[in-house]
């Protein structure tokens, strides 16, 4: 996903931002292609670069302290909480997972 900063100036996509503020807007463009529009409420986000090549991906999200710091704070949080993790679902209910 990319993260695009609207120009203030803009009064359309101003007009938008405040409709989404208040619900999720459906835009459609004049060739029928639909995009959604809605407000993200305390979303964290962690900027790994834009490149295509996943190995080089892996490699910045590894070296991005603060998301793994975030990752490992919820990793420890899960385990307090005694959340169940995935595999274990899994294997009560009998479902195997498609690799």
């Amino acid at each position: 996903m990319k993260a695009v900063t609207a120009p203030a100036r803009s009064k359309t996509l101003t007009d938008l931002l405040n409709k989404a503020r208040k619900a999720n807007v459906l835009l459609r463009s004049e060739s029928g292609e639909q995009f959604v529009l809605a407000k993200v409420s305390s979303a964290q986000s962690f900027y790994i670069g834009d490149s295509d090549d996943f190995d080089e991906e892996i490699k910045k999200t590894r070296a991005n302290k603060k998301l793994m710091m975030f990752l490992d704070k919820r990793g420890k949080q899960a385990k307090k909480q005694g959340l169940i993790p995935m595999a274990e679902v899994e294997k009560r209910l009998g479902l195997k997972r498609n690799r």
